[in-house]
């Protein structure tokens, strides 16, 4: 475990406390590992119990939603938000529904977005919700009659200045504008509540692209100090979502090519580079499955199965998908061809086994909680124009996006080197994020 008998403490108390829930442990466990050289530094922390504080949710809501399908049967789903904690600002986070949602990855996503709300440099905490209902398959009605019951109960815990939900896997435009016409109907106001709203109503420009730039902004940051660009790079991307989506039209603009995609059946391959219109085209407006690509190119290849997707020889891998998709395996896969950078798009997609192989082989790597920070960056741009009645242009949304990007990149380089862990983001990024916070929870008193 790790060499302070404090935090091996704080870590067998959150097993113990939070059992069956290997995805919180191993957020938690990552972060702690980080920490051992602040703790040994700041002794104070120690003992004002910040990280015993830190790894315990200010408070967990968890309800029941009840909700009609079409042909008039009553269906039960569960929603649930964590707000982890609020020394910075109001609780931030997206919502996601996926039959894989349970208690233990909210906690997981909400703990991550403690560190990556930090990392943003704006005053906003850290939270997650969502629910067990999955979107797929079923009628707008079906939609947005879950919505409008999971709001129903969500509205009595969140507002613009206590708690702001945005989407995640799952939630999108759509299901965002059925959330927000409901608390609109629910509580008489119009206030920012959502982010990841339609633009007539309040929704900020490039918070569609937003992660995925932002995962490019940084990468190419960590690739410049590294004396490397995306330019004539060849490019894996899983996934096919919002953020891949977005990071496969930022990285072919700065110079990329990228090869591959997928979702959640399989994967196409493109050697000659992913028609990125055909694939929005698919996704964004038609919901079909990523298969469909090779009907209109017939030279691509596709693959059932998602971990295949590794296997191919890349320079920059973008893991845009979910949790825990790229393992000790894949990791290895493409060290040996080459490939020599890797930054997370998705929550947490490296297992510890892959991070340890990338570490190890110099292979530049770029944690989630810090790579992927432009949604939530975007997010809270979103809410500052909410707040002021006001919007700004695309391209002024896209020039405060690269500039949050560049210095999550340099504050996660610097608090590295400063600890003398130089080269590793994972720890930068982690120490960067809790300074901020374990400062702020110090100022405030025992709360």
């Amino acid at each position: 475990m790790f060499k302070s008998k404090y935090l091996n403490g704080v870590m067998e108390t959150v097993i113990k406390r939070n059992p069956a829930e290997p995805e919180f442990h191993q957020a938690v466990r990552e972060v702690l590992e980080s920490l051992e050289p602040v703790i040994e530094a700041h002794p104070e922390f120690e003992k004002a119990g910040i990280v015993e504080r830190i790894v315990e949710p200010e408070r967990v809501v968890s309800f029941r939603v009840p909700w009609l399908d079409d042909q008039g049967n009553v269906q039960v789903n569960r929603g649930f938000r964590v707000q982890f904690n609020s020394a910075i600002g109001p609780y931030k986070g997206g919502l996601r529904f996926h039959p894989s949602v349970y208690q233990g990855i909210i906690k997981f996503l909400g703990f991550e977005q403690i560190f990556k709300n930090s990392l943003t440099g704006l005053p906003i905490g850290g939270g997650k919700g969502g629910s067990d209902f999955d979107p797929k398959g079923k009628s707008d009605n079906e939609v947005m009659r879950f919505c409008q019951s999971f709001m129903t109960e969500l509205s009595k815990h969140i507002g613009a200045d206590c708690d702001v939900p945005a989407g995640d896997i799952g939630v999108g435009g759509r299901e965002i504008g059925y959330m927000f016409g409901q608390y609109k109907r629910l509580r008489n106001e119009y206030t920012g509540v959502l982010t990841g709203k339609g633009l007539t109503y309040g929704g900020s420009l490039a918070r569609t692209e937003a992660t995925g730039y932002g995962l490019c902004y940084f990468t190419d940051e960590m690739l410049k100090d590294a004396g490397k660009s995306f330019k004539d790079a060849t490019v894996v991307i899983s996934g096919s979502g919002n953020v891949a989506i977005y990071a496969t039209e930022k990285a072919t603009e700065l110079g990329g090519k990228v090869v591959a995609l997928s979702d959640s059946n399989g994967y196409v391959y493109d050697k000659n580079g992913i028609d990125l219109p055909l694939v929005k085209q698919l996704k964004e407006v038609e919901r079909k499955r990523i298969s469909e690509y090779v009907k209109t190119h017939p030279e691509a290849e596709y693959h059932e199965g998602c971990k295949g997707i590794w296997t191919i020889p890349c320079d920059i891998a973008l893991p845009c998908a979910t949790q825990n998709e790229l393992d000790e395996e894949s990791a290895k896969a493409l060290v040996a061809n080459g490939c020599y950078a890797v930054a997370e798009g998705a929550n947490m997609p490296s297992t510890p086994e892959a991070v340890s192989v990338f570490q190890s082989n110099g292979v530049l790597f770029g944690p989630a909680k810090a790579a992927n920070a432009g949604g939530v960056a975007t997010s809270a741009l979103e809410m500052s124009q909410n707040s002021m009645r006001y919007s700004w242009t695309f391209e002024e949304v896209d020039a405060k996006l690269k500039d949050i990007m560049v210095n999550i990149y340099k504050n996660s380089r610097d608090a590295a080197e400063k600890y003398g862990l130089k080269g590793n983001f994972v720890a930068g990024a982690n120490i960067a994020g809790f300074m901020k916070v374990a400062e702020a929870m110090m100022a405030q008193g025992l709360v």
